[in-house]
């Protein structure tokens, strides 16, 4: 009987793909250059239809996200942005002012995140608008010198709120559906702050400076935009080590909960397998806790790392402890 992708989840399919080949995974591409620091690159590509719908997703916002999804995962890395190329595949509905939007967008990120340079193609499209992305940046020599091997202990930390952007699309696709069958602009006030979460991500362009100006060096570094589950899966492998994370201290957005409650979704499970989030998860040294909490406010400790033969969990505030599963794409 042939394997569906749904019942593998990403990371083990990825994972087998490789045993047939003479490669092993790797946690972000990148090389040495000649001063010593490390070069990584992260692409990404943005398919109509999948990744966006045009319906309610301001061009503006949609280029200002694709960037934001690839500057992310140069910020687990400790790279600072220097290349960014764009690749634009337009269909025949969209204008030259509405492609002119989307640029705006693009170049707003990488003026914020102090991107160097920005190529550019345009080519035609049958299928939709897509957007393809890849960034290069450096992680200083120091940086890569001072990161240590993570140790059982070590804590689990995320840049914000969790599930935001799943339960934000949400939002918009239940109020596209009312717009198409009543005509009526449905209002979205009460949940602005969660579909502005998918909207509009925004990460800190410091984040970098200031780890090292505090001279803190995570161990491993993850971009979540495919839920924390995915990111705890590539953690455990990367590291060898297990990770436990609690629900009681995963970060939400305040109407989290409230909307959860109207679309019958567990909040905590938007968190994990819910994706979008944009959110940096960092393991921290426990000997630099004090300081970490002190100087990165806008982050939340959720878990730490512990011996392998404990996995991914999720640990529930009465104790038990769930297996995390990472599916990395939806069911269809």
């Amino acid at each position: 009987m042939a394997e569906d992708f749904s019942d593998i989840g990403k990371i083990d399919a990825i994972q087998q793909l490789y045993k047939l080949s003479a490669y092993s995974p790797v946690s972000g591409l990148g090389y040495t250059s000649q001063k010593g620091g490390r070069v990584s690159t992260a692409s990404r590509m943005y398919l109509e239809g999948i990744d966006f719908n045009l319906v309610y997703f301001p061009l503006k916002h949609l280029g200002y996200k694709t960037i934001v999804g690839v500057v992310g995962e140069l910020y687990a890395a400790l790279a600072r942005p220097k290349l960014l190329s764009v690749k634009l595949g337009i269909s025949a509905k969209l204008g030259f002012s509405q492609v002119k939007e989307l640029w705006m967008g693009i170049t707003l990120a990488a003026k914020e995140h102090d991107f160097e340079a920005v190529d550019l193609d345009l080519q035609p499209s049958n299928n939709g608008l897509f957007i393809s992305v890849s960034a290069t940046g450096e992680t200083s020599l120091l940086s890569q010198k001072r990161r240590m091997p993570a140790k059982s202990k070590d804590l689990i930390c995320v840049s914000g709120a969790l599930g935001a952007a799943y339960l934000g699309l949400q939002v918009l696709e239940r109020g596209a559906r009312e717009f198409a069958s009543s005509g009526k602009e449905p209002d979205m006030t009460q949940y602005r702050m969660l579909v502005g979460s998918y909207l509009r991500p925004e990460l800190d362009a410091q984040v970098v400076s200031h780890l090292e100006d505090q001279e803190i060096y995570p161990s491993f570094g993850y971009f979540i935009t495919h839920g924390l589950s995915d990111a705890l899966k590539r953690l455990v492998r990367d590291s060898g080590l297990g990770a436990k994370v609690y629900a009681d201290k995963i970060p939400f957005e305040g109407n989290s909960f409230a909307l959860g409650k109207e679309l019958d979704m567990d909040p905590i499970s938007a968190a994990m397998n819910g994706g979008e989030d944009c959110r940096l998860l960092f393991v921290v040294p426990i000997a630099q806790l004090e300081r970490f909490r002190r100087e990165f406010q806008s982050f939340d400790i959720i878990g730490h790392l512990a011996q392998a033969d404990v996995g991914a969990v999720l640990v529930t505030p009465e104790g038990v402890e769930f297996p995390v599963k990472a599916q990395g794409w939806p069911d269809n």
